[in-house]
């Protein structure tokens, strides 16, 4: 008989509604029962496509016998972290400073107020490797709640205050320093892989964040040790097997140092900051690889990822068939079975590394051992000639894999995720110039403010017609930004003004006194702390990206009520990202924008027009992040403050280029343009 999971929206909670154990989601319902009756509460964080989620699941939660136990002495609570990653923050601070370290599953155990007094993350079914067997677990805690109350209530309350202690913003100097981003650099540049690329050990993630401070640095001060380092970290994940060599797209980690075999789920958040990252590196470099990254993860991502409505889905599974990678992996007979032409098929062999015979479980994980570049060399075949063929060979096998079952799709959608890949969709369609990517991302921003914006307010997830939960800091600094980058693009002003509505939700509603924002709204009731994130992990926190957010406002506007809480953040935030740079990299990009000076673009005229068209072109092709452009006919309404009080100069499209809010002459023409422009690029 399904639990009151039945009646929830998430897959992750769906999986479970059919489990013996009797489940509540989190509410007060559950809190209340804990406290009529005296127990405990079990609660269990994941999400679904966690592979040791599913595997506690189908060896705990599915076993009559344990459920029984949970049932008999526990109110058991389900939360899919990615619905409610305010609770999960929570829990997690708690249980990483019980144990020392933190992973999902969490399993926690709470005092019916909500304060966690012990647990873990995944427990196996019977005692292994010295840890202890999940019914141990049940066991010992119900003793210990039976019989030790007082102790369980001590660290239960101990706990409770170390959470509650939110990070406070050192003192901060008195001005932004540009030494902190060189300081930072040189951390990057020491603890840098050469061998393998990227910056860690196995298990190996991700650093988008920290890839774009090193664009940036370039850019700023053509360090060419940032940039080839840039490339060399992108080149790295693009050539192994944690890129999906055949239907484009990232996976979420590598489980050795060296990219080649992934944890095969697929985040659209991973898809969402690496996108801009391949983009830039491009806008520099002009390298076909980076590029056909570019287009290979859009395309994979509207393929497979995209809702009717216009959103994308939080993720793709690791497994199908109950096995980790099934649906990813080839071996060398079925690569040839599928493959018609025999010259392709001895091709395929080599590019993507089945010589060397099986890398995974009998299969083979395809990558690239060798670069393109050196294959066309090394074969005597033209670069470009030899990509188009590969890319006939992946959409053949492409087309093969097709059959296969496919992993699960969590098809909810997060208004964080997708705000930070329309981000990317944006930035695509105009460096691009792609009217595909355009339309994308104009149906996802439709999207967003359609369906995530409602009566109550934003919220975080929506599921086939059904908004849930409220949004997080996060959620709203991610739309906001993506707001911003499609008004750049297209110049509509209804985007602007999307963005702007969030600024001050934020300002009004998550603004810390202390420095910084809070992850939750404050009318939020059901937590037992407010918790304030401000750690970059492989996605950039709710705080830095706000503070990005208030510092493009800024330069859109020039209203102090958006530069001030950025700037006081930033200089609280700025020596600490200067010594951890991999853990707060999305804080020194915008440090690095704050310090500027920024680059103030308004186009006045009519965008349809070809003088226009040719302005906007010679800004959107290249990699400028200090610039933000704003564009449309003198006099229309919503636009931002930037086109207020100018014209277009004798009626023909006119471009006023400013830096710091120092404007050069208005100019009709193209030339002089281009030289204001490299004036300011390099003054």
């Amino acid at each position: 008989m399904p639990n009151r999971l039945k009646d929830e929206t998430s897959p992750y909670l769906l999986q479970h509604a059919d489990n013996p154990v009797d489940w509540y989601p989190w509410g007060e319902e559950a809190f209340m029962r804990a406290k009529s009756e005296g127990k405990p509460i079990f609660l269990s964080i994941g999400y679904a496509a966690c592979h040791w989620c599913h595997v506690m699941a189908h060896e705990s939660f599915e076993d009559p016998e344990i459920a029984e136990i949970m049932n008999r002495h526990f109110v058991s609570i389900k939360v899919d972290r990615e619905e409610r990653p305010d609770v999960d923050s929570i829990y997690m601070d708690a249980i990483v400073a019980l144990t020392g370290q933190g992973g999902w599953p969490l399993s926690a155990f709470l005092t019916p107020e909500g304060e966690p007094f012990y647990g873990g993350t995944y427990f196996p079914p019977t005692r292994r490797f010295n840890m202890p067997s999940f019914q141990e677990v049940l066991e010992s805690v119900h003793e210990q709640w039976s019989t030790n109350r007082e102790q369980v209530d001590r660290i239960g309350k101990e706990l409770s205050a170390h959470i509650r202690s939110t990070p406070v913003f050192e003192a901060g100097e008195e001005r932004l320093e540009p030494a902190a981003l060189d300081s930072a650099a040189e951390q990057l540049f020491e603890k840098y892989d050469w061998k393998n690329g990227g910056w860690g050990g196995a298990p190996k993630f991700p650093q988008a964040s920290a890839v774009e401070f090193l664009l940036q640095r370039y850019h700023r001060k053509r360090d060419r040790l940032a940039l080839d380092m840039a490339k060399h970290a992108l080149q790295s994940m693009a050539r192994g097997g944690i890129f999906d060599q055949v239907g484009g797209g990232f996976h979420r980690y590598a489980v050795d140092e060296r990219w080649l075999i992934p944890h095969f789920e697929k985040m659209l958040y991973d898809n969402a900051v690496l996108l801009p990252a391949y983009l830039h590196v491009w806008q520099l470099t002009g390298e076909p690889e980076f590029l056909e990254v570019v287009d290979k993860t859009i395309q994979f991502l509207i393929r497979e990822m995209q809702d009717d409505a216009g959103g994308f889905f939080a993720s793709l599974d690791a497994d199908s068939e109950g096995e980790e990678g099934k649906f990813y992996v080839w071996t060398a007979d079925e690569l040839r079975t599928i493959l018609t032409d025999e010259a392709d098929r001895e091709l395929a062999l080599d590019v993507y590394g089945l010589r060397a015979g099986p890398n995974f479980e009998g299969a083979n994980v395809l990558y690239l051992p060798d670069p393109v570049t050196d294959i066309a060399h090394e074969r005597d075949i033209d670069e470009q000639d030899l990509r188009k063929r590969l890319r006939r060979i992946e959409a053949q096998l492409l087309n093969g894999r097709a059959s296969r079952p496919r992993p699960a799709a969590d098809d909810k959608i997060i208004t964080a995720w997708n705000g930070l890949l329309l981000i990317a969709l944006a930035e695509a369609a105009r460096a691009l110039k792609n009217a595909d990517y355009l339309s994308a991302a104009q149906k996802l921003a439709g999207f967003l403010s359609s369906e995530l914006k409602t009566q109550a307010g934003w919220r975080r997830t929506w599921r086939k017609g059904v908004p849930k939960n409220a949004a997080t800091l996060r959620d709203l600094a991610g739309a906001g930004l993506g707001f911003l980058a499609l008004y750049e693009t297209d110049f509509n002003p209804v985007w602007f003004q999307e963005a702007e509505e969030l600024c001050v939700e934020i300002l009004e509603h998550y603004q810390d006194p202390q420095g910084g924002f809070y992850d939750t709204r404050d009318d939020l009731q059901d937590l037992i702390a407010r918790p304030k994130s401000i750690q970059d992990t492989p996605l950039p926190s709710g705080n830095s990206l706000a503070v990005m957010l208030f510092l493009k406002m800024y330069n859109f506007t020039s209203n102090g009520q958006y530069a001030e809480p950025a700037e006081r953040a930033l200089r609280g935030m700025q020596s600490m990202a200067s010594r951890h740079p991999t853990a707060f990299a999305g804080w020194l990009s915008a440090l690095d924008y704050a310090i500027g000076p920024g680059l103030q673009l308004a186009l006045l005229g009519d965008p349809d027009q070809d003088q226009f068209k040719r302005f906007k072109e010679a800004v959107d092709t290249r990699f400028l992040p200090l610039l933000i452009r704003a564009g449309g006919k003198p006099g229309e309404q919503g636009h931002p403050e930037l086109l207020d009080n100018r014209s277009a100069v004798g009626g023909e499209p006119t471009a006023y280029l400013c830096k710091g809010f120092i404007c050069n002459k208005p100019t009709n023409a193209i030339d002089d343009f281009l030289e204001q422009l490299e004036t300011a690029l390099h003054s």
